[in-house]
């Protein structure tokens, strides 16, 4: 059960972070959130990426404070 604490917590904040670039991003310089996230890959693009990011850290925090609560 710790594991699984810390592996929510970790996700929901390394998630968080993700979107909260992303964010950034978007505020700065929008006209880029349509490319790549990398010069390697096609896809996930910037705004996928956002999108993925912030799901996964509300689903992470969602599981991890059911968890804790217990």
């Amino acid at each position: 059960m710790r594991f699984l604490k810390a592996l929510t917590l970790t996700t929901a904040l390394y998630g968080g972070a993700g979107w909260l670039y992303i964010a950034g991003n978007a505020v700065v310089h929008p006209w880029t959130l349509a490319m790549p996230l990398t010069h390697f890959l096609s896809w996930p693009r910037e705004d996928t990426f956002g999108i993925v990011c912030y799901g996964v850290s509300a689903l992470s925090l969602f599981v991890y404070l059911l968890i804790k609560g217990e």
